[in-house]
């Protein structure tokens, strides 16, 4: 029997570690005078990106922050979030991003909670990032994010993101993480319930996961024209800064989700992609049609279904939508509702149905399925048995950050369990009825809050809709609707109730009806928790 190990080492010359850095390098070293980042009237190319991420690598390392230290970002959609996605790891150090949305306390938490040793805050932010700063018992660099929109406004420290820079080096020979499995990343969830969990990234995800979105969506083509409307510090954009790197496509940056400004991005640059929640894509397809406008748009939507008045909308704005789903854990989508040539033909409503899936495990994740999380053993794919949905594969994060007991339970039996309840579908795709928490039963019936809710979008009244358990005195729980009218559309409780019951058995028609705007957080979920909140109060 040949052994096939006998002198097939492991050496410099036939192993590398995996890491998105090496995609930057690769793209400014063949492409380095294409445009890399629009913002504004700032046009600036691979070549001149790469040095400024090296700049921001050495002075990080100059100031003693590397391997171990943790850098912090609060910033929307602009050049400097991006450049640090590659400038922090550059310098060893694992880069944490912060949604611009949080309050004083959550900030210092996370900053706390990370060990953070350096801020670059967006002046936007400076006023929350001060009281934050406050809160800590450990010095931190502060560093003032300048762009177009914000140079020359009173600060929040005396250092500047440009004086950072120029005290970097160009030439900065950064080096590779010694092992791929290095953090590169740190994220928190929502902490709904609790505190924030801190999420690890390791490069070897990050990469692969970079690579995953582009053969997941149809290989990209050639130079894409990505619209930054997904937060970056959102799972760090789903790992698109350093896919548009891989692709030497174009980063036009959005300082704020706006319509007209989206419309004017469009419009402008020739955008090709994007990415967003329904909400993003409502807002775009309104705008767009009053304009008389339409222009080719690949899109990529999560955090709910798109209903069937989105996709239409939609498609006569010429964007054409890929659902995908995925979760802080998974470093972003993990998984995509990869469309048949079929589908083409079939009606909106039915291909409605067939694209409010969850879809099947990405490119490069290993393992997606939905299991019964008792036995750990598949559901049946009959589209009816309700179970786990569970990945594992490269594409699922090293853990949380000091929680060692979470983590073991969250890997239990050798897969990431989500929390998210779904049924298989005969062609082995995944569709989520319910997060575990949102099950109620009524009567001894359970009832799906998705189910109701996917019902209530097909009325033609409403723009978004969320449901909730009530507490009852006979039935213990009854379905509350929360219900967002579109523009200009009126609609009555009793109509919205009588639709439901044409459609759904009657125990599960929403007793109730409340309409107002529906809550919901910076990447377009609905806080239902906001709204239990406001039902079992009130």
């Amino acid at each position: 029997m040949t052994d096939w190990a006998t002198g097939l080492d492991k050496n410099a010359a036939n192993n590398a570690a995996l890491t998105p850095l090496s995609l930057l390098a690769r793209t400014a070293e063949i492409y380095p005078n294409r445009l890399a980042l629009v913002h504004g009237a700032l046009r600036q190319t691979w070549g001149e990106t790469e040095a400024r991420c090296r700049r921001l690598a050495s002075a990080l390392a100059r100031r003693g922050i590397g391997r171990g230290g943790t850098v912090a970002v609060l910033a929307p959609n602009t050049p400097p979030m991006y450049e640090a996605h590659f400038g922090v790891p550059m310098a060893g150090a694992v880069l944490n991003t912060l949604n611009t949305r949080l309050d004083a306390a959550a900030l210092a938490f996370m900053l706390r909670h990370g060990g953070a040793k350096a801020l670059l805050v967006d002046r936007d932010y400076a006023a929350v990032a001060r009281v934050a700063a406050a809160m800590l018992e450990a010095p931190l660099l502060v560093v003032d994010i300048e762009d177009a929109a914000t140079a020359g406004l009173p600060g929040f420290g005396s250092l500047t993101y440009e004086a950072l820079l120029a005290e970097g080096d160009p030439g900065f020979a950064w080096q590779p993480p010694a092992d791929e499995w290095d953090a590169i990343a740190l994220n928190y969830t929502s902490g709904t319930t609790g505190d924030p969990k801190g999420v690890v990234y390791h490069h070897r995800g990050a990469y692969l996961n970079a690579v995953s979105n582009i053969l997941g969506w149809g290989g990209m083509g050639r130079h894409p024209v990505y619209l930054w409307t997904l937060p970056m510090f959102h799972c760090n954009g789903w790992c698109f800064p350093w896919t548009i790197a891989a692709v030497a496509g174009v980063n036009v940056c959005l300082r704020r989700v706006e319509a007209a400004a989206m419309l004017a991005a469009i419009t402008g640059h020739g955008v090709t992609h994007m990415c967003g929640a329904p909400i993003v894509y409502a807002m775009l397809a309104e705008a767009m049609s009053a304009a008389g406008a339409s222009h080719p748009i690949q899109g990529q939507i999560a955090a709910s279904a798109p209903p069937p008045a989105l996709i239409e909308a939609c498609e006569r704005a010429g964007i054409e939508l890929t659902h995908v789903y995925g979760l802080t854990e998974t470093y972003g989508p993990a998984s995509v509702c990869a469309p048949h040539p079929e589908w083409a033909a079939l009606s909106i409503p039915e291909r409605a149905l067939l694209l409010s899936r969850q879809g099947v495990r990405a490119a490069l994740q290993e393992g997606m399925t939905v299991m019964d999380p008792e036995t750990m053993q598949e559901v049946p794919r009959d589209g009816v048995t309700m179970g786990e949905i569970m990945f594992r594969g490269n594409i699922v994060m090293k853990g949380y950050l000091q929680n060692p007991k979470t983590t073991a339970a969250s890997f239990a039996g050798g897969w990431f369990h989500t929390g998210d309840l779904a049924v298989l579908h005969p062609d082995g795709y995944a569709k989520i009825q319910d997060r575990s928490k949102d099950i109620f039963i009524s009567g001894g019936e359970n009832i799906s809050s998705l189910e109701v809710e996917e019902t209530l979008y097909r009325h033609p009244a409403v723009l978004h809709a969320a449901v909730v358990a009530q507490p009852d005195e006979k039935w213990g729980e009854v379905p509350c609707a929360v219900v967002e009218l579109r523009p200009d559309v009126t609609a009555t409780e009793a109509e919205i109730i009588a639709f439901c019951r044409e459609h759904m058995a009657r125990f599960k028609v929403p007793k109730r009806v409340i309409f107002r705007e529906v809550p919901k957080t910076s990447t377009g979920k609905i806080q239902k928790h906001v709204l239990r909140a406001e039902v079992r109060g009130g």
